[in-house]
């Protein structure tokens, strides 16, 4: 009797930059692409806190120089399709309040890396942060059609750490002298994931989080 044939394997999607572009909306926030347009927004909402970027590669806080130079970065990496980065605006004002992206684009793999997120102090503990992470996340599983979604920290940066535990995100470990920070030193990263299998229950988590928070 003949062996019967082995199964075709299962194809890899084929998952663009694009599918994880546009504009989202949320009940708190609206996550737009990030344009020049965004400048003076994004300099209102850096001006004079200096500690909120201490982690970060960049002090965007420094000088409208220094912001300037960190979005024209950003804007020339979504050009090349080797990120896409957004700004964070408040859904009722308006007004800019930070700043994220889908960065690290492995998509052959299925995973891109959410990073580079700033909010202004006062946007802080109010959901903004919660619903931009649900509204990403929806966009990279249920409409790109990622497996892995992945963070990292300085794993200094307790605060950071502790809202990806909070979102539900599985902590992988220690990169040890991972990176080299601004003044030369070294930095360990702290890594944390979201896959595919995991989402149904965070997302169900995020907008509890969201329920509780906007119907006070």
């Amino acid at each position: 009797m003949p062996d019967k044939p082995e199964p075709a394997p299962t194809p890899v999607p084929v998952i663009t930059a694009a599918q994880l572009q546009g504009a989202l909306r949320g009940r708190l926030v609206q996550v737009q692409p990030l344009c020049a347009e965004h400048e003076n927004g994004l300099s209102q909402a850096a001006a004079g806190d200096p500690d909120m970027f201490a982690w970060m590669p960049v002090d965007m806080a420094s000088s409208r120089e220094a912001l300037r130079d960190w979005l024209s970065r950003s804007l020339a990496a979504a050009a090349e399709g080797r990120e896409v980065p957004f700004a964070i605006v408040d859904a009722t004002s308006g007004a800019v309040l930070g700043s994220t992206r889908f960065l690290e684009l492995r998509l052959e793999h299925l995973r891109a890396e959410i990073g580079w997120t700033w909010l202004t102090r006062s946007a802080w503990s109010t959901g903004a942060n919660v619903e931009t992470k649900l509204l990403l996340l929806e966009r990279a599983f249920e409409h790109a059609g990622l497996r892995r979604v992945e963070f990292k920290t300085d794993a200094r940066n307790a605060r950071s750490r502790g809202a990806l535990e909070a979102l539900g995100a599985t902590f992988e470990g220690i990169m040890r002298k991972h990176m080299v920070v601004r003044d030369g030193g070294e930095r360990d990263s702290a890594y944390y994931s979201v896959v595919d299998d995991d989402w149904p229950r965070i997302k169900a988590h995020l907008r509890n989080r969201l329920e509780r928070r906007t119907d006070r």
